[in-house]
Parts: structure tokens; C-alpha cells; sequence
């Protein structure tokens, strides 16, 4: 079985690699100029790869660290010394982009690995299932899309399901060291090194939480379930374990390479004077507080063969009722989040070449209450997510709902890549779905590229003000 297994994986990177190299054809011959953001990264890059890596050419419009550029340097330069190839080959559009491509194969193994090893894993759980899932988010639609492209996710994605990997292995200095590599390649992945050291505090905290309740002889809470008597114990025993000289310094010894990699963090922003390198004026961090809602919604919406059915909404609606004065205090309160932290970037308003601009125009501004009528919706959306992870600890899921609201709140700026990577690690820690979920999820996904892709190489316009030849894009 353990063979066959290999097979299969072996078979399932091999399609996608080819599909994706044809894909990858398509792209180079109809994009042969730089777009979007690709105008600032690529000559960048280029610059890189002569060789002129001085601060006075840094192009002042990039807000990220040069990760991508230098891992590019390091893979596309030897093929100078190796095949004999020019720098203008080598340094090529084309030769970068292709960078993502290799990042997406990587992108692929590591997430096989992961939902063998990210716990729990049901002993009853098919290789046709782990395969499925891994294939499933490896063409995950707004990540999948970028594979063609030369932005920083497939790369940032890397580095950070790497040193999630590592932390589940037990090696933190290795998964700190990657952390900073991610960390290079966008400054927010910062919060996902935090989440590996938040992954070792959740689990000794959930030993030490387990063996309370035997001291005490009671039942264990089921995760996320937390009746309010226990929830008052429990914030009284994080309260007096944190403050525990002994159990403090046990957890800070579990997590210092973490906390190394936290102080150069702090360091840095101190330095640069911000997160933000280059152009800040684009991108202020704000008190973005719906953010967390197009986050749950976005899951909802990409999850669907998992979080939405009959008797998911039924069984919402049934606690609900059982506890609507909760509900209805819950709901309130995101109906005045709404109200006073809903914020419109101007990138949002003016770029009709982003699908969020018309998911503002033809939802949010449809009408001035429809954004307060969306708010069941995010309370469903919020509902079904965290019963999908009421396998995981309380501890993890604290955890992971704080890393989630670290890198979408302070963004002002509503974009769908920005939800790529908390997206993937709420995947990969649900129980494994069943076969033919995984089947209607994997097909859902096919059509959506397989839509994204014909606008985007087909359906092309020009602004009037504009010759050049504008795209449809995530």
C-alpha cells in the first residue's frame, strides 16, 4: 500500500507539473512584458542577477524584502557557468517566472508531507484521501494563479509550509532559520513563525491543561466546546501557569529560536522604522477589523463541499435559537464593527483589474445596508469554521484565530492573496474530508482556473487613456 501510495504521488506531481508547464507556455507567449506588480519585481530582479545589488537601485516602489529576487539569482545564475547560456537568457522574463513554477513543485511535496504528519490524523485515512487533498491545494485558485506569475506567494508559501514542517519534526532552530527565510520574502510571514512557536506552547499547555483536569479527576472539555465554568478554570490556569517561573522558563527554552528570530524582527521594524519597506504611503496599517470577515466568508466560499450543507446550516440555526441572546450580542457587535471599522483602499475603488474591485462595486456598494446584511453570514461562516477544528486543542485554536487576525486586520487593503497562506493552514488542520468531498472540492477548483485563466489570456480591454493591454486578475 505504502508503494502504491508512492505511485499514485509520484503520478499526481507529474500531471500537474506538465498541465502547469502548459499553462506556463500559454502565459509566456501571450505575456511577454511585464504586468502589474511584475513592473517593479522583474527589473528589480534582473538588476540582481548583473549583479547590482547596491541600496542607491533598489527600486523605492517595492514594499517587500528581497528574497525572491536573491533565491532567483541563486537558481537561475549557475545555469550561466553549467549550460553556457548569456545573462540575457538566464536573467530572461520568462527564466524568472519559471522560478515560481519550480516553488510551486516544492509547494506540492511539502503539503503531501504535512497532511501526513499535521495531527490529528484518522488511522482509517485513505492515501486516494491524502493525495486528493494535496492536489487539491496545490491548484488552489488564487495561489495556483500566481505559480505563472513573478510575485512573491509561491515562494512565501515555501519557506513558511517549510518551516511549519520542521516545527512538527521537532527541529525549531531549522524552522526559525526558514521562518526568517519567509520572512524575507514578505515581512507579515513573521506572523506564521509566531504560529510554529504558538504550535509548541499549544501543545504543552494542552499536557498541562490535560493533567489538571486528572489532578482534579473531571472529564476533559472537547476543544472549542468550553462550558463557562471550565472557561473561567482555564483562564485562571494559563493566568497562574504563565506567571510559573519554572513552567515560564520551560516554554521560553521550548521556543527560543523563535524568540531570536522575534527580537531581529523587532530590530528591523525599529530600523526601518516600519514593516513596510519602499513605498509606505499604499500601504498604512489600519484597525481593518472586517478584514477577519472577507477572511471567513473567503474560507466559506472555497470550502464549501466541507462547511456547507443542509444539515450544517440546521444544526447553526438550532444553536442559534437554543442561545440567542449570545448570537444576538455576538451579531451586534459585528454590526457595529462594520459600521465604524469598514475601510475602502483606493486601490480598491479605481483598479477594475482586480476581481475584489467588482466584489466591492456590485456587493458592498450595491446598497449602503448591505454590508450589515452580510453579517449572519460572517457569524455562520465563523460558526462552521471553528466546529471544523474542534479536533484541535483550545490552546490551537486561541492560537491560531490570533495569527489569523495578526496578518488580515491591520491591512487596509481588501486582496485574496493576502488570505492565501492562513487559508492553506486551516486546510491542512481539518480532519481529512471524505473521498467524494475531496472530488467535488478538486473540481470546483479545476473550473475556477479553468475560468480565471480564460479571462485573464482571453478577455483583455485597454483603459481609455491607456495603450496598453489590460488583464482580469485575483
Amino acid at each position: 500500500m505504502a508503494q502504491l501510495e508512492g505511485y499514485y504521488f509520484s503520478a499526481a506531481l507529474s500531471c500537474t507539473f506538465l498541465v502547469s508547464c502548459l499553462l506556463f507556455s500559454a502565459f509566456s507567449r501571450a505575456l511577454r512584458e511585464p504586468y502589474m506588480d511584475e513592473l517593479f519585481h522583474l527589473p528589480q530582479a534582473q538588476r540582481y542577477c548583473e549583479g547590482h545589488f547596491s541600496l542607491s537601485q533598489w527600486d523605492p516602489m517595492i514594499t517587500t524584502l528581497p528574497g525572491l529576487y536573491l533565491v532567483s539569482v541563486g537558481v537561475v545564475k549557475p545555469a550561466t557557468w553549467i549550460f553556457g547560456w548569456s545573462e540575457h537568457i538566464v536573467c530572461s522574463i520568462a527564466m524568472l517566472r519559471f522560478v515560481n513554477l519550480l516553488f510551486s513543485v516544492g509547494n506540492f511535496y511539502l503539503l503531501y508531507l504535512l497532511f501526513r504528519k499535521v495531527p490529528p490524523r484518522h488511522k482509517a485515512a485513505s492515501s486516494v484521501q491524502r493525495i486528493l487533498s494535496t492536489l487539491t491545494l496545490a491548484v488552489f485558485p488564487t495561489l495556483y494563479f500566481f505559480n505563472f506569475l513573478y510575485y512573491t506567494e509561491a515562494g512565501s508559501l515555501f519557506f513558511t509550509l517549510f518551516a511549519y514542517l520542521m516545527c512538527l519534526y521537532g527541529n525549531h532552530k531549522t524552522a526559525a532559520v526558514l521562518g526568517f527565510c519567509g520572512f524575507m520574502f514578505r515581512q507579515t510571514n513573521i506572523v506564521w513563525a509566531a504560529f510554529c512557536a504558538g504550535n509548541v506552547l499549544a501543545q504543552k499547555l494542552s499536557e498541562a491543561w490535560k493533567a489538571e483536569l486528572q489532578k482534579k479527576e473531571e472529564e476533559r472539555p472537547s476543544a472549542g466546546r468550553v462550558p463557562l465554568a471550565d472557561l473561567r478554570r482555564l483562564l485562571r490556569f494559563l493566568w497562574v501557569h504563565a506567571l510559573t517561573p519554572k513552567n515560564l522558563g520551560a516554554l521560553l527554552l521550548a521556543t527560543w529560536p523563535y524568540a531570536v528570530l522575534g527580537c531581529a524582527f523587532c530590530a528591523f521594524v525599529a530600523i526601518n522604522g516600519g514593516i513596510v519597506v519602499g513605498d509606505r504611503s499604499s500601504h498604512e496599517a489600519v484597525l481593518h477589523l472586517p478584514q477577519l470577515f472577507y477572511f471567513l466568508s473567503f474560507t466559506l466560499f472555497f470550502s464549501a463541499p466541507h462547511l456547507l450543507s443542509p444539515g450544517k446550516v440546521k444544526a447553526f440555526l438550532g444553536l442559534a435559537w437554543k442561545r440567542r441572546m449570545q448570537f444576538l450580542a455576538l451579531t451586534l457587535v459585528c454590526v457595529f464593527v462594520v459600521w465604524k471599522f469598514t475601510y475602502a483602499h483606493k486601490y480598491l475603488l479605481a483598479d477594475n483589474r482586480h476581481y475584489t474591485f467588482y466584489v466591492w462595486k456590485r456587493v458592498f456598494q450595491r446598497h449602503a445596508l448591505v454590508k450589515f446584511l452580510l453579517v449572519p453570514g460572517y457569524v455562520f461562516a465563523g460558526w462552521s469554521i471553528a466546529d471544523s477544528l474542534r479536533s484541535k486543542s483550545i490552546f490551537w485554536n486561541l492560537m491560531f484565530f490570533v495569527c489569523v487576525v495578526a496578518v488580515t486586520v491591520p491591512q487596509k487593503l481588501l486582496e485574496f492573496r493576502y488570505f492565501i497562506l492562513p487559508y492553506i493552514i486551516y486546510r491542512l488542520n481539518i480532519p481529512l474530508p471524505p473521498t467524494s468531498r475531496l472530488v467535488c472540492e478538486l473540481g470546483c477548483y479545476v473550473v475556477v482556473n479553468f475560468l480565471t485563466f480564460y479571462i485573464f489570456l482571453n478577455k483583455t480591454f485597454q483603459w481609455p487613456d491607456s495603450q496598453d493591454i489590460q488583464r482580469f486578475m485575483w
